[in-house]
């Protein structure tokens, strides 16, 4: 599957205004749009894309392929974007383990790698890159606020699991980085697994008194779908991945009054996240999820970049990025010093609003919130 979209409405006014260079910018953007995680990869796109509509900019054109959730198909594209495609801007990879075979290679030849969604504490630490941008989290931070927050709940002995693979560690790692009780279990599950009734069944038998789980997409749907049936009844936690827009539809009831940590969500009160929200909803005719918000401030990144200095000046591009110059859906938002970002992150509960499944913040559960691998980058 293969999209291509060059914005050509209000470009002239755009150029007279200041807003955009008069040298092109090619992005080239790999990301799941088949399968179980198409759901996710959908949303990043379209929340890109709608940031590349409304402004306008006659200078920026998009490739958009499918990796069908598997990382030699995700190089191969990588590959071809950057070698036939000539792409100066990479983004779209939902996955860590894409990512992780996708980055190294991308900066390594001098692209840029704007990341909207996998945050592997690998590109975080040790393997960051000055030309790799995470415009969402590192992956452990919205587990780490899960962990604080089953503090501040009193639960003291938690069940903990996650697919094995290294998004899968790193919320396990988060979890327990900020977590003070007891571990009834701990349980690495299979990528794209759909059948958890054996780790139901551990957990009924643990003696645990909560659960926390991070399981993103279909997996993330099955699991909750099976836990509601089973009748267990501890109190769940998670991070807004388990518990986002589009998985809310589909599990319905059973989500209601569950706790869950995001750094966005749709009733954040900042100008931009209002008109982001309407403009999504006028633009698709749903509600927009964690991921749709990260893909529009990924596009909103880029084009702030765009408008102050030429991609082929790489360092004055990359100053400009790191300068993170635009109104996020999200409000306050800065890059740290390994280029992942420094913000705050909510405890939302799962509502229903009429017909809708949604959620609303409640707390914040941690305030300009960094990430515990910043100091082993040396850029």
């Amino acid at each position: 599957m293969k999209i291509r979209a060059m914005t050509l409405a209000a470009g002239l006014a755009a150029a007279m205004a200041g807003g955009a260079t008069a040298e092109p910018v090619k992005v080239g953007m790999i990301t799941t749009l088949s399968g179980g995680g198409a759901g996710l990869g959908i949303d990043v796109r379209d929340g890109f894309m709608l940031a590349v509509k409304q402004a306008g900019n006659p200078d920026l054109e998009v490739v958009v392929e499918d990796d069908q959730q598997k990382p030699d198909i995700a190089v191969q594209l990588a590959d071809k974007m950057i070698q036939s495609e000539k792409v100066d801007v990479l983004t779209g990879i939902i996955w860590s383990n894409l990512a992780m075979a996708v980055v190294p290679g991308a900066v390594a030849q001098g692209k840029f790698y704007l990341s909207p969604n996998a945050g592997p504490s690998q590109l975080a630490g040790q393997g960051c890159d000055r030309n790799y941008f995470n415009v969402a989290w590192q992956n452990d931070n919205l587990h780490e606020a899960a962990g604080a927050y089953a503090n501040d709940a009193g639960l003291k002995n938690s069940f903990i699991l996650a697919p094995n693979y290294p998004a899968g560690k790193d919320a396990l790692t988060g979890y327990k980085r900020m977590y003070k009780g007891e571990l009834a279990g701990e349980i690495y599950t299979e990528l794209g697994q759909t059948d958890y009734a054996a780790e139901i069944a551990q957990i009924r038998a643990s003696g645990a008194d909560s659960v926390f789980f991070f399981l993103p997409g279909g997996m993330g749907i099955s699991f909750l779908k099976q836990y509601a049936d089973s009748g267990v009844g501890l109190p769940v936690v998670g991070p807004a991945f388990s518990f986002d827009q589009g998985i809310l539809q589909a599990v319905g009831a059973a989500a209601l009054g569950v706790k869950n940590t995001s750094q966005w969500s749709k009733d954040l009160d900042n100008a931009a996240n209002k008109a982001f929200v309407e403009s999504f909803q006028a633009e698709y005719g749903r509600l927009p999820s964690l991921y749709a918000s990260q893909g529009f401030d990924t596009a909103n990144l880029l084009l702030s970049a765009m408008s102050k200095a030429s991609v082929s000046d790489a360092d004055a591009f990359r100053a400009a990025l790191e300068e993170a110059d635009f109104a996020s859906t999200r409000g306050s938002f800065r890059f740290n010093t390994n280029h992942h970002p420094i913000q705050d992150i909510y405890v939302r509960e799962v509502i229903q609003e009429g017909d809708v499944f949604t959620n609303r913040i409640i707390a914040t559960a941690l305030k300009d919130h960094g990430d515990a691998y910043a100091a082993e980058c040396k850029m």
